[in-house]
């Protein structure tokens, strides 16, 4: 049975394809993909992301918590930024990934994945020997992704925050649509720019409502997870279940830039003497040269047919008009241009390496 979210009967009333994901009933398109696709890149769109995990984190020895426990340095924060990690695991792979928030020096506010809530939840739990009171907020936060470039006009007139000049990966709290304490931070899935709208369930209907009427001049439009996979893709970002999982190396996945060893955290010495050693796969962009959609896990293989990774996304980009993916290649294949080869349906597909994003 899945979970609704607040506003679940409504995207149904608006014609929203719902399709269950990450145990919640979620919608998956409303005009089409690629409508809603064009629309977050050339406009504005919403998305309903209110499966989102949301936890806080309070107390004295809270930073020594996140350290603990975060591939980032959580002491470079200060209040209103945001961080993006990943929670490492004891065996070399990645529990998820997440954003923190530092809303004061001793109060953090976290975002998690959907499918992870409780598994991250229970990982940090471990790990909480320093007395910081935690608390799953997640069941009673809705949370509104307003992506794309006309996204700080659309929304301007309902919120007293200056939203154009904030800065990516920042915060603030004011009052939006009429309700006092919303969160509202300059971070998105997309790579067209745009807010993240945390609100409580009880406001959500209000405040979806205010950000439609807002955004009516700029042809603002819902857009459902379909488009959300697509524009993240052209972005090269990473998805949890699909690029990294429990078995993937964050450090193969390109990770480095968020892993960050002037602290000791979570597996952080196995993880320096695999950098140390060399990766022997990379997560890797590319474009299909011939015809041909490449779905996660399909063979990666070389001229000969020889298997050298595998994929874990790919889709059509509405943008390039040409299928793009991500995947894991041995490191003599990781090279941008190099030509690999997708096995689908029994034949090899050609292909090059690119590096994201596809689009610029």
């Amino acid at each position: 049975m899945s979970k609704n979210t607040a506003l679940t009967e409504h995207h149904i009333a608006l014609g929203a394809k719902m399709v269950p994901f990450a145990g919640f009933n979620m919608p998956v398109q409303y005009s089409g993909i690629n409508d809603e696709h064009e629309t977050v890149r050339n406009g504005v769109g919403v998305f309903d992301v209110s499966h989102m995990g949301e936890f806080i984190l309070k107390g004295d020895n809270v930073l020594d918590l996140l350290q603990k426990v975060s591939s980032n340095d959580v002491s470079k924060l200060y209040d209103g930024k945001v961080q993006y990690a990943y929670l490492p695991n004891e065996n070399g792979g990645v529990v998820d990934d997440f954003l923190t928030y530092r809303i004061d020096e001793k109060t953090y506010f976290l975002v998690v994945n959907a499918s992870n809530i409780e598994k991250d939840w229970n990982w940090i739990s471990k790990y909480n020997t320093y007395g910081v009171e935690m608390k799953n907020i997640s069941d009673q936060t809705s949370l509104f992704a307003v992506q794309g470039p006309k996204a700080a006009e659309a929304l301007q007139s309902l919120t007293d925050i200056e939203l154009a000049p904030m800065e990516y990966y920042t915060f603030a709290k004011g009052t939006f649509a009429g309700v006092d304490n919303v969160l509202v931070s300059a971070t998105g899935y997309t790579g067209a720019g745009g807010f993240e709208i945390y609100v409580a369930n009880e406001d959500a209907q209000k405040v979806w409502d205010a950000i439609f009427e807002a955004g009516a001049a700029y042809g603002i439009k819902p857009i459902g997870l379909g488009a959300r996979d697509t524009l993240r893709l052209e972005m090269g970002f990473c998805l949890y279940g699909n690029d990294i999982d429990d078995n993937t190396s964050p450090l193969a996945a390109g990770l480095g830039w968020v892993t960050k060893f002037t602290k000791d955290f979570v597996n952080s010495a196995n993880l320096k003497a695999e950098k140390e050693a060399g990766v022997k796969q990379k997560l890797v962009g590319f474009e299909m040269i011939d015809r041909g959609i490449p779905r996660h896990d399909y063979e990666i293989v070389d001229a000969d047919g020889n298997v050298i990774g595998r994929v874990t996304s790919g889709t059509q980009s509405p943008s390039l008009k040409k299928s793009i993916g991500l995947g894991y290649v041995d490191q003599a294949f990781a090279k941008e241009g190099t030509e690999i080869f997708i096995h689908i349906r029994n034949q090899k597909i050609k292909a090059k390496v690119a590096k994201p994003p596809f689009v610029k």
